[in-house]
């Protein structure tokens, strides 16, 4: 197995992990900046309530997004395994 055999597959790796987690954090992160400013509008600084909202469309996002990212990551296992013997030999 060659550095550059190594290297590719690195970053194939990173590549899947980042596109496969972008629609949760991305969602996260907006939903949090929601909350943040109605937190900010209304002097109402209670931790919790940034955590429910959080959550909640997290799992709703894994709902509609889940069999897309579970394919996403099917198909680099499916490309990383087909490519074995090219790996070892």
């Amino acid at each position: 197995m060659t550095p550059e055999i190594v290297i590719d597959i690195a970053k194939d790796t990173i590549y899947t992990i980042i596109v496969t987690s972008a629609p949760l954090l991305l969602i996260s992160l907006v939903v949090g900046l929601i909350i943040s400013i109605i937190q900010t509008a209304t002097s109402i600084q209670e931790q919790t309530l940034t955590f429910v909202p959080k959550v909640l469309c997290i799992f709703l996002a894994m709902m509609i997004f889940g069999s897309w990212m579970l394919n996403n990551i099917v198909e680099f296992m499916v490309r990383l395994w087909s490519n074995f013997s090219l790996y070892v030999g």
